[in-house]
């Protein structure tokens, strides 16, 4: 359908072209979206087709290619970052692109976020050790490069390998990305028990170490619901004209990946057709299609979409629509996951926004404070059973995160588990400086205009006695509680329960969410620091200057454990009986 300027705003497919059209421009009850469009369409044309099917991919191909705007479409489809492994060389690379080629190459995706999957690379090759350069190999190189010595790739260019056992390599992460995970597990146990009867005990440890990692990842991956094989789960959920589906792939009983996608132009489109078309979009680009797909709402086209998956797996494919049991309880898990994955991304839009007014004025209104919370506080403790507790403050400035006023606190006073006394010693100390010196710290001197602390009612009312010990009783101060998002506050015996969409509680979680984040991650630091600090201090001889030349030379302790010790006495200062020793006590 074009507008009168000849571009075109929709495309669709229709057995009968002569009933699609009465549906259109007939007397019949039609959609505000539809009735819009409607009314600028000046002329069309159409194709004939030699089937169903072949005009569900020509439909596809259109949208993809022209864009219209009254087509439910997703964002920026034709970018998608897929994982290439080169199986068409003679020393494959695995690495990320964003074009597909017909060129004997395995594809894995498409996925939606580039970060995830860098770090999905990074942990296969900290496990399998393959090469990502573009160097020709030619296996007589002299010089290996850095990442040989860190251990992040086997060398094969300096002969280190043979192409046999690197390609015995690639299959095993291929395995590993399909969800085989059990027989990359077989192999790698078959080659290290090979290697340990030939006596090269450094070789089968490596293969011990890869066994442990796959097994390590795999224990987080099994499903909690008894959901068996090779399957996609997808489900979506809908605010206006935005929608965010999410997919769940399953393969061999295991979670090994999720994507969400934003889908536009959804504003009073039925559920059963938003489906349909995310269905047909996706796997019209998607290269790995399971036997089972399992969808949160049933699909327009049923048969011919399942004989269109079939053509392109080369095998039946089924589509269901859960009732109850397991996969009920699995698709509800996705579409949560969907919910919450465009909630965030209101908050976002919000947050990006210029003008925060009505979210502090709703925010004033219901909390009834007594003056705009232009400056708001959030506080949050993390910590593993009272062991290396950290706290955190993170600020916003007219509904605007203020990094350069977020603090830290490492917990000095509290050496067991008590969130609320942990929480009471941050405080004390951060409003300790609201009475210092205005010349010399300015970051802490403004007095917030409302305290936001991450918890319940006992978080909140532990947090109140240091206002009111520190003098500050009229400072308004709440709690916001992450099960229900109750809001406490300390004249009311009810909590407030503000609606899911509204500026201002998304503004609170926002700033809540954010302390959280803050505080973990310094958490995770200092489990990090200390873990690091006590590995290479039970050894006897390494003092601060060794373990510093060591970590620059390895960069980190598995890599000191992973390294042979005629390697480790390459380090100045290490002897042949000191490497043996580090190599003993890792």
């Amino acid at each position: 359908m074009k507008d009168a300027k000849g571009e075109i705003i929709y495309v669709g497919k229709a057995s009968s072209l002569q009933s699609r059209v009465r549906s259109y421009f007939g007397a019949g009850p039609l959609t505000p979206k539809t009735q819009n469009m409607v009314a600028r369409v000046t002329d069309f044309e159409f194709v004939v087709t030699s089937s169903e099917q072949e005009a569900l991919i020509l439909e596809m191909n259109l949208i993809k290619r022209f864009h219209p705007q009254y087509n439910i479409s997703l964002r920026d489809d034709k970018s998608f970052p897929y994982l290439k492994i080169s199986i068409n060389e003679k020393w494959p690379r695995i690495f990320i692109t964003r074009r597909l080629e017909d060129d004997g190459a395995r594809y894995f995706g498409p996925f939606t976020n580039t970060y995830s999957l860098r770090e999905t690379v990074k942990a296969l090759k900290n496990i399998f050790t393959f090469r990502t350069c573009n160097k020709t190999i030619t296996v007589n190189e002299k010089k290996p490069c850095l990442e040989y010595h860190l251990k992040r790739c086997i060398g094969p260019c300096i002969g280190a390998v043979t192409n046999e056992e690197y390609i015995q390599i690639v299959k095993q992460v291929i395995l590993f990305l399909e969800g085989k995970d059990d027989i990359a597990i077989k192999q790698l146990r078959e080659n290290m028990e090979r290697a340990a009867e030939d006596l090269n005990f450094e070789k089968a440890s490596t293969f011990r170490d890869q066994i442990k990692s796959i097994q390590s990842i795999i224990e987080g991956q099994r499903i909690a619901t008894m959901v068996q094989g090779d399957q996609d789960a997808i489900a979506f959920a809908q605010d206006g004209d935005q929608a965010l589906a999410q997919i769940f792939f399953v393969r061999s009983g295991k979670l090994i990946g999720r994507e969400g996608f934003v889908i536009q132009g959804t504003e009073g489109e039925d559920p059963t057709r938003v489906m349909t078309t995310f269905v047909k979009q996706f796997y019209a680009s998607s290269l790995n299609i399971p036997s089972l797909i399992l969808l949160q709402y049933p699909v327009d086209d049923l048969t011919i979409l399942r004989s269109w998956l079939k053509q392109k797996r080369g095998r039946r494919v089924d589509i269901q629509v859960p009732k109850k049991g397991p996969k009920k309880k699995f698709i509800g898990n996705v579409a949560e996951n969907a919910r919450r994955g465009l909630e965030q991304i209101r908050i976002r839009t919000l947050i990006s926004t210029r003008d925060m007014t009505p979210a502090m004025q709703e925010i004033q209104k219901e909390l009834e404070l007594p003056s705009l919370p232009v400056r708001i506080e959030g506080y949050d403790i993390s910590n593993i059973q009272g062991s290396m507790a950290v706290g955190s403050m993170v600020v916003m400035e007219e509904g605007k995160p203020k990094p350069a006023c977020y603090r830290r606190f490492k917990i000095k006073t509290i050496d067991r588990a008590n969130d609320y006394a942990m929480l009471q010693e941050v405080l004390r100390r951060r409003f300790r400086h609201i009475w210092a010196d205005k010349s010399t710290r300015s970051a802490w001197v403004p007095v917030p205009d409302l305290v936001l602390i991450d918890g319940g009612k006992g978080q909140l009312h532990a947090a109140l006695s240091v206002l009111e010990e520190s003098g500050l009783n009229d400072l308004p101060i709440a709690s916001i509680a992450k099960e229900k998002e109750e809001i406490f506050t300390t004249d009311r015996s009810e909590p407030i329960r503000l609606p899911g969409n509204s500026a201002g509680r998304l503004m609170l979680q926002h700033l809540r969410d954010e302390a959280h984040r803050y505080a973990l991650g310094y958490h995770l630091n200092v489990r990090r620091k200390s873990i690091l600090t006590s590995t290479l201090d039970t050894v006897p001889g390494i003092g601060p200057k060794r373990k510093k030349a060591l970590l620059r030379k390895f960069g980190s302790v598995q890599g000191i454990k992973t390294a042979s010790i005629d390697t480790i006495q390459e380090v100045k200062g290490i002897s042949p009986m000191l490497a043996a020793k580090i190599k003993e006590y890792l």
